[in-house]
């Protein structure tokens, strides 16, 4: 399904933030250059110094669904990002490998997850990511009852909301400051090249030199 717009050229959904950050060298060697800075510019649809070229400022949790239904024909999500969107209707052409970092569980410092763990007690997760940590503590054989949260996942196990969190870690700063401890790491996270598929058939002239230079950009 395509949403029909007056703009013929290529639109990508970019994020605000870490990802439109390590985006922009891969950007520059693809030859196009923002306007304005999303940062700061209030605009949600941004020029190019490129005039067949414009990007839409989403939120990434909403990047898959924008390339998905053709209101962008490419965009930049994380792996986790993708998994719990399912990733329908997209192809994922290249590994950018920027915004790493890795999806855990956490515990507070006291909690025993491995005594929990071999005696199969059951557990109350919190985590925006649902069907990761289903999936995960499935294959474990483990019974949890999963709590959907939107921020301040830390917060779930301090105040008894949670026996354990499921999120996103960097440098575990903010785990330690809330003295939680990383006890198991699920997978590694990057963020990928998403393509809208119909696009790519459509607009294959615009699309294939672009995707090209952003995985001739790509650092190992």
């Amino acid at each position: 399904m395509a949403i029909v717009s007056g703009f013929t050229g290529i639109t990508l959904a970019l994020s605000k933030g870490r990802i439109f950050e390590e985006t922009l060298p891969l950007l520059a060697a693809a030859g196009i250059e923002p306007a304005e800075n999303p940062e700061s510019s209030r605009k949600l649809i941004i020029d190019t110094n490129r005039p067949e070229v414009r990007l839409v400022i989403v939120r990434a949790s909403d990047t898959p669904t924008y390339v998905q239904y053709g209101a962008a024909d490419l965009g930049i999500a994380g792996k986790d990002t993708l998994i719990e969107h399912g990733g329908a209707g997209l192809y994922q052409p290249v590994d950018l490998n920027i915004a790493k970092c890795r999806m855990s569980v956490a515990v507070r410092a006291d909690f025993d997850y491995v005594a929990a763990v071999q005696r199969g007690a059951r557990i109350r997760v919190a985590s925006k990511y649902i069907k990761i940590a289903r999936e995960h503590f499935a294959t474990k054989g483990m019974h949890v009852d999963l709590i959907k949260l939107y921020g301040s996942m830390e917060l779930a196990p301090l105040v008894g909301l949670a026996d354990a969190i499921v999120d996103l870690v960097s440098t575990g700063g903010t785990l330690r400051a809330n003295h939680l401890v990383e006890v198991e790491e699920i997978m590694q996270i990057s963020s990928r090249l998403i393509v809208n598929q119909a696009a790519l058939k459509m607009k294959r002239e615009l699309l294939q030199p672009v995707i090209e230079a952003f995985a001739g950009a790509v650092k190992p």
